[in-house]
């Protein structure tokens, strides 16, 4: 039977807590316990005939689907009622009116008839000899689905796992069904609201687990009718003394002979009236958890902060149309505007959020939507319905089986993919409860249109990985906006990301990814490459791993990648020097600047120095205005026949490994000799390289410096104390 099942008259230490002296929202009908138990022990009634103790989940269910048929229902009850017959709850009721709540609570939320049969015979397979075959027999496949989805595995096959691979099992299922954690969760809320006969550490551990997982399950899925009452009794349970405190808040501001929010609602009709327009405004008094919040915040509370006044209309401008209305005719506070119709949040909530202020400074918050969007805030997915009223071959997905649910949001495809990786059940389980406590969700748009969906505080790290899965650890860097950006930018709602793929199939995650990884997926991943890939010693100083110092080599170092660096090759100043070149000043000794390192057909000018001899610079040299504005005398100068150059060029990249030696192989393979190199230690993620180049033909450049634009890594390369000369 279900562990949490207990006495549902009895709520034992938090009795007073869990029935609040005033409701708080519009009271709900509840099961007649003693009058279900009669009609158990009597057993079903007559073929064919609805049984009495159905009656509230058919009321309820024909109040949202009138025309919907019963038949499942009795044939669900009847099937239920037999095979509980005899097992009781802790109570001491007859175990049938735990599935039959459950099943109220959704007919009341406007689940369909599928759902509801489902929720019947939700314990059958668990708790009877009931098979899930019989199931399917009896009731068609998409009971027989969500029924095993709800199922729990035994203990004493899966020992102290049991409960977090049940959570797994059940969270694959939702994957593919939505309508199984809707069940999962009416479920949890009446063993909630019966918790009492429990011992006092059973209350706690299962309040704790509701608090970490399902109430977050709820208001991710927008269930908020659900998640605003677990939230109270969890509060009731957890903290005892801060619950009586608000119970007794609440309780004073309803014995006030004076309410303000009556008042301002009053008010309101008076306002919409006038205007022509149709509307509906209710008071939405707060529930407790969210007086406890507003007093934390607020301090002292005033009459208008125990709630909030609901606006309801026909059509989505109607929204708009009230909205301008209570701005012109009341006193708005404007900070607190807030439009979830124009961008609903991610759990498909939709409404306009505004404040006016009276005189006296009692300021209402209100909340304007249409009917359905009510419905939606309420019942969430339970609200969409069935979601494979489609044609049959949509309804299945191709392999294994699986259903692919049209209407899945992309933090439950997050959860998905990041469980399949998760390498035990304590992981997944303090994974799953961290991954749910990140409540807002950002949207980023990818280069080809398509989006992704990431918790709020996400890095580009976690961008990589939600898109490219494990292959993200070939990831060298990104474009946020346009812009370059390292992989520990944090992502804004609406930012436009590129992420750079290097080519490298060495390419590794590096161990400082972790402090940027905010998804769990990310995380996991990266914790797993490292974990199969124990670091070595310290890294060689050309290795090029990330975090690791680049040092200049050696002189007269070699590399297997590429061509020797000669220290040899520059002139007796410690200047290259420029063959090629003819001055207007015979004799003089002439050298290449070492600023800009001009090549063949580059437009030139020298300038005499110190010695007597002539430096030549490239003519958008930056030097050359300082010179010549200093008065310094320009000599003529040009191009001689030869074709050899020696120039110096500036790659800048993001930092990975092995990037040294795949850079001065691009380079040796255009033919080009490398005179000297730098490579400054790296910030942020990138790094910066100077070579100085001796190349047998000054045409070769462009190609030069396109090859080391190719090599997976480099972002720019551009000639040295100069303006970029791209190709």
């Amino acid at each position: 039977m279900s562990a949490e099942a207990t006495n549902s008259a009895t709520p034992g230490p938090v009795s007073g807590a869990v029935t609040p002296a005033v409701p708080r929202r519009k009271s709900r009908a509840r099961i007649d316990l003693r009058r279900l138990g009669r009609a158990a022990l009597l057993g079903p009634t007559a073929r064919g005939r609805l049984p009495d103790a159905i009656s509230h989940v058919v009321d309820a269910h024909r109040a949202h689907h009138p025309d919907a048929g019963l038949e499942p229902l009795r044939r669900a009850y009847v099937l239920a009622e037999s095979s509980h017959r005899g097992q009781m709850r802790k109570s001491g009721e007859p175990y049938i009116t735990h599935p039959l709540a459950v099943t109220l609570i959704l007919a009341e939320l406007g689940a369909e008839t599928t759902t509801l049969t489902a929720s019947l015979l939700h314990d059958t397979v668990e708790d009877t000899d009931v098979t899930l075959d019989q199931v399917g027999e009896q009731f068609g496949e998409e009971v027989r689905f969500l029924v095993d989805g709800v199922t729990k595995l035994e203990k004493v096959d899966y020992g102290a796992a049991a409960e977090p691979e049940t959570f797994r099992k059940m969270l694959v299922a939702t994957g593919n069904d939505v309508r199984v954690m809707s069940i999962k969760l009416a479920d949890r809320l009446h063993n909630m609201r019966t918790l009492g006969v429990m011992r006092p550490e059973k209350q706690a551990r299962i309040a704790k687990v509701t608090r970490d997982v399902l109430i977050p399950l709820a208001e991710r899925l927008g269930v908020q009718a659900l998640k605003t009452e677990l939230e109270d009794l969890v509060f009731a349970i957890l903290h005892p003394e801060e619950y009586e405190h608000t119970r007794e808040l609440i309780a004073e501001n309803a014995a006030r002979a004076d309410d303000p929010l009556t008042e301002m609602a009053d008010e309101m009709r008076t306002v919409l009236r006038e205007a022509g327009i149709q509307a509906e405004v209710l008071i939405r008094p707060r529930h407790f958890v969210s007086v406890h919040r507003v007093s934390r915040k607020r301090g002292r509370l005033r009459g208008a902060d125990f709630g909030r006044l609901l606006v309801l209309v026909n059509e989505d401008a109607d929204c708009y149309g009230v909205l301008g209305e209570l701005h012109t005719c009341m006193t708005p506070v404007v900070s607190e505007f807030k439009d979830f119709i124009a961008v609903p949040k991610f759990n498909l909530y939709q409404s306009l959020h505004t404040a006016v202020a009276r005189e006296d400074g009692q300021v209402a918050e209100v909340l304007i939507r249409t009917h359905q969007m009510h419905k939606v805030a309420e019942a969430g997915v339970v609200a969409l319905g069935n979601p494979y009223t489609g044609p049959a071959e949509e309804q299945t997905a191709a392999g294994d089986g699986e259903r692919a649910d049209p209407t899945r949001p992309g933090w439950l495809s997050r959860l998905l993919d990041w469980q399949e990786a998760a390498p035990d059940p304590d992981t997944f389980w303090s994974t799953l409860r961290e991954d749910l406590a990140q409540d807002r969700e950002i949207t980023v748009f990818r280069p080809d249109g398509g989006t992704l969906g990431l918790p709020e505080g996400a890095t580009c790290v976690d961008a990589a990985y939600a898109q490219y899965g494990e292959d993200a650890h070939a990831c060298i860097g990104a474009r946020v906006n346009g812009r370059l950006a390292t992989l520990s930018t944090v992502l804004r709602d609406g930012d436009s990301v590129q992420l750079l793929m290097g080519q490298d199939p060495a390419s590794e995650p590096s161990r400082e990814w972790l402090e940027h990884a905010h998804t769990p997926g990310a995380r996991i991943a990266i914790q797993r490459w490292l974990a199969s890939h124990p670091a070595p010693g310290e890294p060689g100083p050309a290795d090029g791993r990330e975090g690791a110092p680049f040092r200049q080599p050696a002189e007269g170092a070699g590399s297997q990648a590429g061509p020797a660096f000669r220290p040899g090759a520059e002139g007796a100043g410690g200047r290259p020097t420029a063959a090629g070149v003819l001055a207007d000043r015979p004799g003089a000794a002439v050298r290449l600047a070492g600023c800009c390192t001009p090549v063949p057909p580059d437009e030139i000018t020298g300038f005499a120095v110190r010695g007597g001899a002539v430096t030549v610079h490239r003519a958008g040299c930056s030097a050359v205005a300082r010179m010549r504005g200093a008065g310094r005398a320009e000599v003529g100068v040009r191009w001689g026949d030869t074709a050899e150059c020696r120039v110096t060029l500036v790659a800048e990249s993001f930092v990975r490994p092995h990037l040294l030696a795949d850079l001065t192989e691009a380079m040796a393979q255009e033919g080009a000799e490398i005179v000297s190199a730098t490579v400054e230690p790296p910030t942020q993620q990138r790094v910066r390289h100077t070579y100085t180049v001796e190349l047998p033909d000054a045409g070769r450049l462009p190609g030069l410096m396109r090859a080391m634009r190719d090599v997976a890594g480099v972002y720019d390369v551009s000639r040295a104390h100069a303006p970029a000369q791209r190709t």
